[in-house]
């Protein structure tokens, strides 16, 4: 588990929260250490489309046994591993009728995350939440973590939960370097979309399941962070992002849905976090 920040800790970053409302955590953290905290360290939500991070790297370690391909036949037709990993199926945020066909566009898919679990559980012969406890949060030290919920926006975590994946994302240990590598590299780099609560995006960089920074404008990190930053924000009014050019993690958690007050206050946050801790 996490080491909990000594008491006070070594950059209190409860003033970051003045004007947000209802109640958050904020942390950074390096790959070895947390760097500053603010609000409840203790505090459990639920992290929502985070949780697809999680999901992607049971299918990482998935595709490293052999159970599963990227070139896997799954959802529609004509759709793979690769496609649904990466939104790019054309299966539409809830429910199983395409809206675009499979490579046209980035279309952000809940049900193609959910489809693609199915897939591994059918490929492991185990639940998927079996998996993704043995093979991802138990390894982890985040065994306490209920995994038997959706794939797709299901878990609940605290920041220190979230901090500890981040150190895993930027020193892999379950995983080849080099399969996480692939993982936050644009799959189907060309393609356009929308980021849910941003907007259309010319260019809409996703891997494995993990969103990419690149060049996007607006968006929920820093404009200071690095184009090859990844990570997911959730509906639930959370994010975690890892920036390896700088090896930080940022993360939050809150008890308020994401909505304009997170579009307009996150990427300040972000700013400042990278001003105060960028080495």
């Amino acid at each position: 588990m996490l080491d909990r920040p000594a008491t006070p800790p070594l950059d209190d970053l409860t003033s970051l929260l003045a004007g947000w409302p209802g109640e958050h955590t904020i942390a950074v953290a390096d790959r070895h250490q947390l760097l500053g905290v603010g609000g409840a360290v203790d505090r459990v939500e639920r992290i929502a489309s985070i949780t697809k991070l999680f999901t992607a790297y049971a299918c990482l370690i998935a595709l490293e046994e052999g159970t599963i391909t990227l070139d896997d036949d799954a959802g529609p037709q004509g759709s793979t591993v690769r496609h649904l990993l990466a939104h790019a199926s054309g299966l539409p945020f809830e429910g199983p009728n395409p809206v675009a066909g499979v490579g046209e566009r980035r279309v952000y898919s809940n049900t193609g995350i959910e489809m693609l679990a199915e897939h591994l559980a059918s490929k492991a012969g185990m639940a998927f939440g079996d998996y993704l406890g043995l093979g991802v949060l138990e390894p982890l030290g985040l065994g306490h973590v209920d995994p038997h919920v959706s794939p797709a926006h299901g878990l609940r975590m605290s920041v220190p939960d979230l901090v500890r994946f981040g150190q895993e994302l930027l020193s892999p240990s379950l995983v080849h370097p080099d399969t996480l590598t692939m993982a936050v590299t644009p799959v189907f780099p060309e393609l356009r979309g929308v980021l849910p609560g941003f907007g259309a995006i010319g260019a809409n960089p996703w891997g494995l399941g993990f969103e990419i920074r690149g060049a996007k404008d607006p968006h929920w990190t820093a404009p200071e962070h690095s184009p090859g930053t990844f990570g997911h924000f959730g509906g639930a009014g959370s994010f975690l992002w890892v920036d390896p050019q700088r090896s930080l993690i940022g993360a939050t958690i809150g008890t308020v849905e994401f909505g304009d007050w997170a579009v307009a206050a996150w990427p300040v946050l972000n700013s400042e976090l990278l001003a105060r801790f960028s080495p």
